[in-house]
């Protein structure tokens, strides 16, 4: 009986919000190159203090594989558009698409801005529903292709899931209706739901919510609590990524894999 391979050898992937230092979009594409893929990133952030795009598409490249770094905003259709013709003129194909970008807003239902809802909608749901439509097209003619899609856990806890979540709960329903839809193509479509994971998320986003009495102050002590008893590291959920991204997943499609360290059995 032959193992399934997680080689990405000769594939093409495109992983969205790569440019955080200590993100899971980097370990994601970096993950993916180590398998043996060429790999595009994009962000909207491309430098700063937490921020380095190019040093993703570096690290990249001395993995031994080709790299693209593009500043993208994946909300805008021409923005995305700039990058998938790019990708396929340069690389001649899209096998994978991992779409990580996303931004965390919690705020109570009654302070939060109609600015607040569209960025939350617009970063971590619509962005998607175009880069699935856009590269979709490419993965048809290819007649294969595998999509990721980032959900989180704010997706099943609704009570304190804020506008966030209701984005992650869309998500949710448009990895199944996108995996329906392109199954007959041979491209598969599954989302990963990430639980407390050390990355910089957090201080990004806008968060206005009063902490629960019971709640730890810090990352750390709230890691104490998970069943496994601690944070999930980036390279942990882009373990994951290249499990759905490879051919040793060929029989999934339509699922979300729930990467928590056992916070959901509690």
């Amino acid at each position: 009986m032959s193992v399934p391979s997680l080689s990405l050898e000769g594939r093409v992937a495109i992983v969205t919000g790569a440019g955080g230092k200590r993100g899971i979009g980097r370990a994601t594409a970096l993950t993916f190159a180590e398998a043996g893929a060429d790999v595009a990133v994009c962000d909207i952030n491309v430098s700063g203090e937490t921020f380095d795009l190019e040093g993703t598409a570096d690290a990249i490249r001395k993995l031994g594989r080709k790299a693209l770094a593009m500043k993208t905003d994946v909300s805008r259709e021409d923005d995305v558009d700039r990058l998938v013709d790019r990708v396929v003129r340069e690389f001649g194909r899209i096998d994978v698409l991992a779409n990580n970008v996303g931004i965390s807003i919690h705020v109570p239902f009654m302070e939060t801005t109609r600015e607040q809802y569209d960025k939350a909608m617009d970063v971590n749901l619509r962005s998607q529903f175009i880069c699935c439509q856009k590269v979709g097209k490419v993965m048809i003619a290819q007649k294969k292709g595998s999509i990721i899609n980032w959900i989180s856990l704010s997706a099943y806890k609704t009570g304190r899931a804020y506008v966030y979540g209701m984005a992650k709960i869309g998500a949710t329903a448009l990895t199944a209706w996108v995996a329906r839809e392109l199954a007959e193509y041979n491209i598969r479509v599954n989302g990963i739901a990430p639980g407390l994971v050390r990355t910089d998320l957090g201080p990004h986003g806008i968060h206005l919510v009063p902490r629960p009495a019971n709640r730890p102050a810090g990352m750390e002590e709230m890691g104490k609590m998970i069943p496994l008893g601690r944070l999930a590291e980036p390279q942990e959920i882009a373990d994951v990524a290249l499990f759905l991204a490879s051919d040793a997943s060929r029989m999934i499609t339509g699922q979300v894999i729930i990467v928590d360290g056992g916070i959901m059995v509690n």
